[in-house]
């Protein structure tokens, strides 16, 4: 099932050093971070993140300096140059860009390891402006309090969400702003089918198990499920190894309805599972083209399908249009999420961080995500999981 693409590297692309590209979609659970060549001209990197918001292009390009004088003209009258920065970037019209202080930046860090604070739950904002439960982290507070996946957060201590800037959202989630997040409340507001309500819930700290893997029978011929929630440090190693050690030729069922996105280093990585080098995808900063490869040595034999939804998101959506623009995988569900916009962070002033949209990144075969996502090869909703499962025993990699 391995195609020719893998052969060919495009025209006019430059390998990019820094892989960890800030593509990440997060609201609340485990953050997304990455890194790519400051703006600032000292040629380091520094890491940062990007939450997804209301997909769309950027209105107006912003460049550091402006949001830099912004900064300091606000702090030069006493008032927040974070706020300063972040109202900049919002009228800029650049959804995915957001400005980060030195304690929330030190949060994303943390949570590159799977560890954050917060209720337990991640969302995402759909084009109306609403925001909706995508997943609830098991044992955690939300879990507890009884919130479940589809319910929509209508409030934030009473403060209404939609349509406000996904970086505040985030904040009031987590709890960024105080001193000592863990074990401070938060009141929500919720609704569920028309029913509406509030519930009260302490922050906590809260560590995520984003690979798991179960075989789908009892024999050694039956597949094995790999599901991956997001893309932090490690889960690429992690997913590598599940592969290698799957018995025989067993397919692989790759489960990535919901992930949120992370590292595009780790998506890239656990391309190689699946994948004998070349082609990951293309990217571009400022109109330069660059471009990931998948290392050598991955299993391109055993049978493989991708699940996927509108949960689906950034890195997840990278590695997904990869193998299937390779041949290497049949995507099984629903279109996903359309996130495939490149932020850079650049270090401002006082020491916040802001991430700023400089482009998008391709498949293989040239195709954009942005807005658009990824069309699976064969539709399926709430049965995607048996769908899969009958497309992978046709392949021949069991069931």
């Amino acid at each position: 099932m391995l195609g020719l693409t893998h052969l060919l590297k495009p025209r006019g692309v430059c390998r990019g050093a820094a892989l960890t590209l800030v593509f990440a979609s997060v609201l609340a659970t485990a953050a997304a971070t990455g890194s790519l060549p400051r703006e600032d001209g000292q040629g380091t990197e520094i890491d940062a993140r990007a939450v997804s918001s209301t997909a769309g292009s950027v209105d107006r390009p912003v460049d550091r300096e402006e949001i830099a004088d912004a900064v300091a003209d606000a702090e030069a009258d006493g008032k927040s140059g974070t706020d300063a920065a972040q109202e900049v970037v919002s009228r800029s019209g650049d959804r995915w860009g957001a400005v980060y202080d030195e304690h929330e930046y030190e949060d994303f860090e943390q949570a590159l390891d799977g560890s954050y604070t917060g209720v337990g739950i991640s969302a995402r904002r759909s084009s109306g402006g609403e925001v909706t439960v995508t997943g609830v982290e098991p044992g955690g507070p939300a879990d507890l309090a009884g919130v479940r996946r589809g319910d929509l957060l209508l409030t934030l201590d009473g403060r209404p969400v939609r349509r406000r800037p996904v970086a505040e959202v985030v904040a009031l989630l987590r709890g960024d702003r105080l001193k000592t997040p863990e074990g401070s409340s938060v009141v929500l507001g919720l609704s569920r089918g028309g029913q509406s309500w509030t519930t009260t819930l302490r922050r906590a700290r809260l560590s995520t198990d984003p690979v798991s893997v179960r075989r789908l029978g009892q024999d050694s011929s039956s597949a094995v499920l790999i599901k991956v929630t997001a893309f932090t440090k490690g889960v690429g190693g992690e997913v590598r190894d599940a592969v290698r050690e799957a018995p025989g030729d067993a397919g692989i069922l790759l489960d990535l309805r919901a992930n949120t996105g992370g590292l595009v280093s780790e998506a890239v990585t656990a391309s190689s599972a699946f994948l004998d080098g070349g082609l990951v995808a293309t990217y571009d900063v400022h109109g330069e083209q660059r471009a990931l490869y998948a290392q050598s040595g991955g299993d391109t034999e055993r049978p493989v399908v991708v699940l996927v939804d509108g949960g689906t998101m950034s890195a997840a959506e990278l590695l997904t249009g990869a193998l299937q623009d390779r041949g290497r995988a049949v995507t099984v569900g629903t279109r996903t999420f359309g996130k495939g916009s490149v932020q850079m962070p650049s270090k401002l002033p006082g020491g916040s961080v802001a991430e700023l949209t400089v482009g998008q990144y391709r498949t293989p075969a040239g195709r954009s995500v942005e807005g658009s996502g990824i069309t699976p090869d064969v539709g399926a909703g709430p049965e995607a999981q048996q769908r899969g499962e009958t497309v992978l025993s046709g392949l021949g990699g069991g069931s």
